[in-house]
């Protein structure tokens, strides 16, 4: 099989869909990689690493997508690209689909394989391919959420951590998963006055006890949303439900409650959002201000530290990406139950449910 993997052009996307180790993996199955020339470059990686490795460049995007049987992608393709798409194409990479109806019928129309790395899922519900990803935006959540209540940002002008003799920032964290507990690590690790929202107790159990009761953990109810919330310094997202859009669980009434120069960040934000008010934003304009709140809502934000990003989500890509090229789309899914779930879209037809139902499609499953 060959294997393409061209530049990513969203906004200051810096990430690859591959490392050179990730070559020398599908190289030692007999199948060739071919790189776009510069598409590693965002994550320190030079074209000549990857001719060591093994790969060929690609001295044009087309060129890359035109020879390929399979694409490796980081972010979803952008309308730019959809010229790209032919039957039987097999594109692997973070699809999002729920809140992307013109994406997905241009899958359909073409009859493309899409296989999205945020739904492949391990019998304990876990998510490998979206956990590395999501534990880097958990962390960059409140590193930017930080610096978005600095006053030049337009923010209230609160530190987290707070001196003695004044108040700590309050940070309240939606959502006690991957997202949500890295973001707590980072919040406590400033000294932020902390409190957890989940819906599910044993989770909650969990986090109180590797805190040592050092944060607050309340069950996520309207009541305890609205006062966190309510009182928060920083509000941070951390809502998912896979494949699917994300709950709407923060209406604009209470943000417009929110002290004027509080920020939220809402990591959720590539499924729609869990906070009504939110709306995708980019690395080079990425906040805006609604009620008075900062709102920070770029929808790739791991795709600012590029390069731990990229070595991060390749180590868990490639053993799958193996699999896709050794066996086909039909016989890895056939063998691995977790990589069948990954296949949201199959010649023609949507295969992943809550996809379909997200975005009023038919809905079939795989192999039928």
């Amino acid at each position: 099989m060959v294997i393409g993997v061209p530049r990513e052009i969203k906004t200051r996307e810096y990430r690859v869909g591959i490392v050179p180790s990730g070559v020398r993996a599908l190289k030692s199955g007999g199948h060739r990689v071919v790189v776009e020339a510069g598409a590693g470059v965002g994550s320190g990686i030079l074209d000549a690493e990857f001719v060591a490795a093994g790969a060929e460049i690609a001295d044009t995007a087309a060129d890359a997508w035109s020879r390929a049987d399979m694409i490796m992608k980081v972010k979803e393709p952008l309308p730019e690209e959809y010229k790209h798409f032919r039957e039987n194409l097999i594109i692997y990479t973070y699809f999002h689909l729920a809140p992307e109806p013109v994406l997905t019928r241009e899958l359909i129309k073409a009859k493309v394989i899409a296989v999205a790395y945020e739904t492949i899922e391990l019998y304990d519900g876990s998510l490998p391919l979206l956990k590395p990803m999501s534990e880097i935006a958990g962390r960059m959540s409140i590193q930017v959420g930080a610096s978005s209540l600095q006053k030049e940002h337009g923010g209230k002008g609160v530190l987290l951590g707070g001196v003695p003799g004044v108040r700590r920032g309050k940070v309240a964290i939606i959502g006690g998963g991957t997202v949500g507990l890295n973001a707590a690590k980072i919040a406590v690790g400033m000294g932020a006055e902390v409190t957890v929202l989940d819906v599910s107790i044993p989770r909650l159990n969990y986090i109180d006890d590797i805190f040592h009761g050092r944060i607050q953990t309340w069950f996520s109810d309207t009541s305890n949303i609205e006062e966190a919330v309510v009182n928060a310094d920083l509000v941070v997202g951390a809502v998912l439900i896979t494949g699917a859009r994300a709950p709407v669980l923060v209406p604009e009434s209470l943000v417009a409650r929110m002290s004027e120069g509080s920020v939220i960040v809402d990591v959720a934000v590539d499924q729609g959002g869990c906070i009504e008010t939110v709306k995708p934003t980019t690395h080079d304009n990425p906040t805006f201000k609604k009620h008075g709140v900062v709102h920070y809502c770029v929808a790739n934000m791991p795709g600012a530290v590029a390069r731990t990003s990229t070595f991060a989500l390749t180590n868990t890509t490639i053993p799958y990406a193996t699999k896709l090229a050794n066996k086909g789309v039909d016989g890895a899914a056939k063998d691995d139950p977790a990589l069948a779930k990954g296949v949201n879209v199959y010649k023609g037809k949507v295969t992943y449910q809550a996809v379909a139902k997200a975005l009023g499609l038919p809905y079939e499953p795989l192999g039928q």
